[in-house]
């Protein structure tokens, strides 16, 4: 194992699958102690708590409803404080604009931006005390191309960037950097379904200036850039991993 990361403490939300999953694995290979978060399926969270200890790293799981704000009330103290902190972990409902309910409304802007900013008051503090953190949200290509039955889906975030940016220059003198890493089509059980429709593959593909769905894995490599020493120096910025499909 690499031990870029040795001593600190990761929490990422939704990492029982997918990109968080990838994200979570990465950095404990170099040396980070890991929180997985989890909402319902405790086996996969379990899983990924296996893989990350088979590498020789440490794990533990932790489940929580993040559209649902009252459950975040003293999180962090219950799980200790974090060095980094991956908010990764999103509600996406697709459907028309016309058609969107306000429960539909609240579960992705609860999820996708509100959690994110609990999560945070609740982690600098202490990342103040140290002198150092990290903090990555996990945004979307939507935010340059929304997809349009995914109206409050891009929507939360754009928001959740801008605030990336506002915390960015708020943080930077605590020695904490604030960044957005925006993945493009990527092979998760989320677009498993839609990507096994031939005809709607190659329309995506075809948007795709690399030509290819891209995985997971894909995206975890720049979150361990920026969780590092080496990416001390990049705060503010939202960083696209889509292929070109931004462009």
């Amino acid at each position: 194992m690499q031990h870029k990361l040795s001593g600190k403490r990761a929490l990422i939300t939704g990492s029982g699958r997918g990109i968080g999953r990838a994200i979570a694995i990465e950095l404990a290979k170099n040396g980070a102690d890991i929180i997985v978060h989890y909402l319902g399926n405790v086996k996969s969270a379990e899983q990924v708590k296996k893989q990350i200890e088979a590498l020789g790293g440490s794990c533990s799981i932790i489940q929580a409803d993040l559209c649902k704000p009252e459950t975040l009330e003293g999180f962090i103290r219950k799980i200790g404080d974090v060095d980094i902190l991956v908010l990764n972990a999103s509600v996406q409902y697709r459907n028309q604009w016309e058609n969107i309910s306000l429960e539909e409304f609240y579960d992705q802007i609860n999820c996708n931006l509100l959690a994110s900013m609990l999560l945070i008051q609740q982690a600098v503090p202490y990342m103040r005390k140290k002198h150092w953190g990290r903090i990555i949200t996990i945004g979307s290509v939507q935010e340059a191309k929304p997809h349009p039955d995914m109206l409050v889906y891009s929507a939360s975030k754009a928001a959740q960037t801008n605030m990336v940016k506002s915390l960015a220059v708020q943080l930077a003198k605590d020695g904490i950097t604030v960044n957005n890493v925006a993945p493009g089509a990527i092979n998760t059980d989320r677009n498993k379904d839609v990507l096994e429709d031939k005809e709607y593959y190659k329309k995506v593909t075809d948007s795709i200036p690399a030509g290819f769905i891209g995985e997971p894995a894909d995206c975890a490599g720049i979150v361990s850039l920026l969780c590092s020493e080496e990416g001390r120096y990049i705060t503010g910025q939202s960083i696209y991993v889509d292929g070109g499909k931004c462009l």
